[in-house]
């Protein structure tokens, strides 16, 4: 059984139930699940000031655990068409992973989330796979076989690169059914090659 990590940043919740959807297909695919979220940068105090989300039912992933999984899912928000913040923090303290080659070899994923259609979704999971690539793991995206990110009768994420959602400018919008099938599709498909490659 692969075991695979869903790794995310979710300041108002959206990212958080991508992430539970993702972890809900790898089960599907029969993979054990842990789901964690990188620590934050900022107090809970100045968090919470703001309106984010500080309460939520994933516990704070550390670095070092992350060789401990066969695949790693990350669920990131955007900030201005790149990486946040928090989730770039975290893979900065991640050289000792990188020069040992621990993570050689598995599998990793990107999901991403924008205010707007065109804010950088793509730029986002980019972002992310680049990470994954530089530590030698194998990208899974989201294949145009999950057709319903190809509708234009309503607004929708995902691409090739990976599920994502939108959330509208103030955090209104929440993820759709469309976005949360592909996030469970895509979790399932990283559970089933990663099992593959661990046979």
């Amino acid at each position: 059984m692969a075991k695979v990590l869903v790794l995310y940043q979710s300041s108002f919740g959206h990212m958080e139930q991508m992430a539970k959807a993702a972890a809900d297909g790898a089960r599907a695919g029969g993979a054990q699940v842990t789901i964690k979220r990188v620590p934050e940068l900022m107090s809970e105090q100045d968090a919470r000031k703001q309106g984010m989300k500080w309460d939520q039912d994933a516990p704070w992933g550390k670095p070092q655990e992350l060789p401990d999984y066969d695949a790693i899912i990350l669920g990131i928000p955007t900030r201005y068409g790149r990486m946040v913040g928090p989730m770039a923090h975290f893979w900065d303290q991640t050289v000792e992973l990188w020069s040992s080659g621990k993570m050689v070899g598995k599998v990793g994923a990107v999901m991403s989330s924008t205010a707007t259609q065109h804010g950088g979704q793509e730029t986002t999971q980019f972002s992310g796979i680049v990470n994954l690539l530089h530590f030698g793991m194998i990208v899974v995206g989201l294949p145009y076989a999950f057709t319903e990110q190809m509708t234009l009768e309503e607004i929708v994420g995902g691409s090739p690169y990976g599920a994502s959602t939108i959330t509208g400018s103030k955090g209104q919008r929440q993820p759709s059914e469309k976005d949360l099938a592909g996030a469970r599709y895509q979790g399932k498909r990283v559970a089933e090659i990663a099992a593959k490659l661990a046979a």
